[in-house]
């Protein structure tokens, strides 16, 4: 398993750590002997993801926290960070991983917009910020990861809050790690993973078998520890539809829209639809 160069007696926690990628984070870092505390919406999921990870550590019980939080609250993160050092005595590793996705529409329902923003944006703001000082203080190695999404990249029509929350997120991600390799004597950096489609809860839409295209949680997650062990920023998950080639296509052409002056979204523009192939195989740049 990768090296994260982290203290021996490191401790991590992740937000929305009671199932898909954040509990498949969470077991692989209990893997790999670091105390752990999943932070989700209480209940049955919270209770059994604690047990499961309880199970495998080898301290167990004593080296496992499981809190009930609402991440778009900024006071709960703060009482997730006390109770995180009251057992531990500080933090390490910070995911902020929780993430919602219930559908929107530019003149949909308000509620939405406001639970997704609150959720995937403010989450990990609050995370980082409840969390980030104590890090940086401690003057141990650490890292604060970010759950993005390709969707706040290249922006595709259909979602537009969880589009605008994501690329808050990308945004913030960038300032946060700006920020921190300026800070003297800081030996906290910052990531931003971007999953490709994956396997889970949010993704499902239903489904009760993973779709051949599809990673699972646990696939993003080794793919993640390998590119933080060589120390990425963007974490850029591939999947088995998608490879890295495509999503660089993809990205450059979103930045295109606005060199070229093209209409914004123009990929799926009637218009460009001829040209945007054309980019995509690289025969036209």
């Amino acid at each position: 398993m990768p090296s994260l160069n982290l203290p021996d007696d490191a401790v991590a926690v992740v937000t929305g750590g009671a199932s898909g990628i954040g509990l498949a984070a969470a077991r692989r870092f209990v893997a790999m002997g670091l105390k752990v505390c999943i932070a989700d919406l209480g209940g049955e999921r919270l209770a059994q993801a604690e047990a499961s990870l309880v199970a495998a550590a080898r301290g167990g019980q004593e080296d496992i926290l499981a809190v009930s939080c609402d991440v778009s609250r900024a006071e709960e993160l703060e009482r997730l960070e006390a109770a995180v050092r009251a057992r531990f005595g500080g933090t390490d590793l910070l995911m902020n991983n929780a993430g919602v996705q219930p559908g929107s529409a530019i003149f949909g329902p308000v509620e939405n917009w406001e639970r997704v923003i609150g959720v995937n944006l403010w989450g990990p703001i609050h995370g980082s910020r409840a969390f980030g000082p104590g890090m940086v203080s401690r003057g141990r190695p650490g890292m604060i990861i970010n759950t993005g999404s390709k969707q706040g990249i290249t922006t595709p029509p259909g979602d537009p809050a969880y589009n605008v929350s994501k690329a808050g997120l990308k945004a913030f991600t960038e300032a946060l790690q700006h920020d921190l390799r300026n800070t003297e004597g800081c030996r906290v950096s910052a990531h931003l993973l971007i999953p490709g489609f994956v396997f889970t809860p949010l993704a499902a839409g239903g489904r009760t078998e993973k779709p051949a295209g599809a990673w699972t949680p646990e696939q993003t997650v080794d793919f993640m520890l390998e590119r933080l062990s060589e120390g990425d920023f963007y974490i850029l998950c591939p999947d088995n539809d998608v490879s890295r080639a495509l999503d660089e296509r993809r990205i450059l052409w979103a930045a295109g829209d606005i060199v070229r002056n093209r209409p914004p979204l123009s990929r799926w523009h009637g218009g460009y639809g001829e040209a945007f192939k054309a980019f995509v195989e690289g025969k036209d740049d």
